[in-house]
């Protein structure tokens, strides 16, 4: 399929402006012209010359019509017996947009048909067929050599475009061969998470209830920490299922936000870690990647404190909202940066979370011992009801 260039204003000047040439050359022509036995040059021999140079201004969008206006316009001027001219003069430029434009035997036929009908006039009327012979070929030589310079440019052209075609299918190709490629290691990943982390929360949920079921009057003090066991490993099963889907079908995985705070607050208070909450600011509702994020945060402090704080620790949270966004801070007065330090990378992925979204991240050692992790996530919206209402 054709797809047609928009015309500029240059383009049409630059046209005018080879008609104009093409005319003047034409004209000093005719008026130097001192053929002997031929009609005196008067005003019909300049109006038949701007007449089959006019059709030049549409060189470019109409070669073959410009090319059969220009040669019938010279024809009539041969007929009408004016002192004769080099006819390449006239027709070049016709010959080389033909020829540009792809339409080759188009040229190649009038340029033959009309050097052919004119040497044999021309031997005709003076009888003399080899000096005319000599003067056509050098017009026809001059005539081949334009319009092999048009093929030549026009190959060129053609060639850049093919050149571009192909650059863009090959980068398609690359993009298309990555997409696969990732395709295939989400497919992987999630196999693997499958047979490693899914089977095993699916175990601890099991194990969880069993004991539950089996625990004596003098074991209730343990019901509490075995319920919450079981209730996380499930909620966590119901996540990570949910993101081995995502990663296997290449979709957005369902993310969970600070709705679910409360929930969050409840199993880690389970598990006999008291945990304040203060909500200052007006609560509004984030940005669904923040809000994700925010979640992430305080679900990954607060499980490093379940972990390597110990069971003697009490944990601060604050949320402040303001117009900017959310700051979080969670503060425990545990064993401190050395109790946390591990092989894990909770804490690296915390950072990449808040960075992503162009907040500040910060985590260590407290004013007074414990750990500190601090978050300001950006991308606040329009207030909405308290969602901390309700959280003890």
């Amino acid at each position: 399929m054709k797809i047609l260039r928009p015309v500029t204003w240059r383009e049409p000047l630059l046209d005018a402006g080879v008609a104009l040439a093409v005319g003047a050359v034409t004209t000093i022509m005719i008026h130097e012209s001192d053929e002997q036995h031929a009609r005196p040059v008067d005003a019909g021999a300049y109006l038949v010359c701007a007449l089959m140079t006019l059709p030049l201004v549409l060189h470019r969008r109409k070669p073959v019509a410009t090319l059969l206006l220009s040669s019938a316009g010279l024809f009539v001027y041969y007929s009408l017996g004016y002192p004769g001219i080099p006819p390449t003069a006239l027709l070049a430029v016709p010959f080389y947009s033909t020829v540009y434009a792809g339409r080759p035997r188009w040229a190649v036929g009038v340029c033959a048909g009309y050097f052919t009908v004119g040497f044999v006039i021309v031997s005709l009327k003076h009888g003399k067929p080899l000096e005319a012979l000599a003067d056509f070929l050098t017009h026809t030589a001059l005539a081949v050599t334009v319009m092999l310079l048009a093929e030549v440019l026009r190959s060129r052209r053609a060639l850049a475009a093919e050149t571009r075609e192909r650059l863009r299918l090959a980068a398609e190709e690359r993009e298309a061969e990555a997409a696969r490629r990732v395709a295939e290691d989400r497919v992987r990943i999630a196999r693997e998470l499958h047979d490693t982390v899914a089977h095993s929360m699916a175990t601890i949920t099991v194990q969880a209830g069993s004991a539950l079921h089996v625990l004596g009057e003098e074991d209730e003090g343990a019901r509490p920490a075995l319920a919450a066991i079981r209730e996380t490993s499930k909620q966590a099963l119901r996540e990570m299922r949910a993101t081995l889907g995502a990663l296997r079908s290449g979709a957005d995985a369902d993310t969970h936000g600070i709705d679910r705070l409360p929930a969050l607050l409840e199993a880690v208070r389970a598990s006999g870690v008291p945990v304040e909450l203060a909500v200052t600011g007006t609560v509004r509702d984030l940005d669904q990647r923040a809000d994700h994020a925010a979640y992430r945060i305080l679900q990954e402090s607060l499980t490093n404190v379940l972990r390597h704080a110990g069971t003697d620790v009490r944990v601060r949270v604050r949320m402040a909202y303001a117009d900017a966004g959310l700051d979080l801070e969670i503060v425990d007065d545990g064993g401190g940066p050395a109790a946390g330090a591990g092989g894990g990378h909770g804490v690296n992925g915390m950072r990449e979370r808040v960075q992503a979204l162009g907040g500040t991240f910060a985590a260590g050692a407290g004013a007074s011992g414990g750990f500190r992790v601090a978050a300001s996530l950006p991308a606040a919206r329009a207030p909405l009801a308290d969602v901390a209402g309700g959280v003890p």
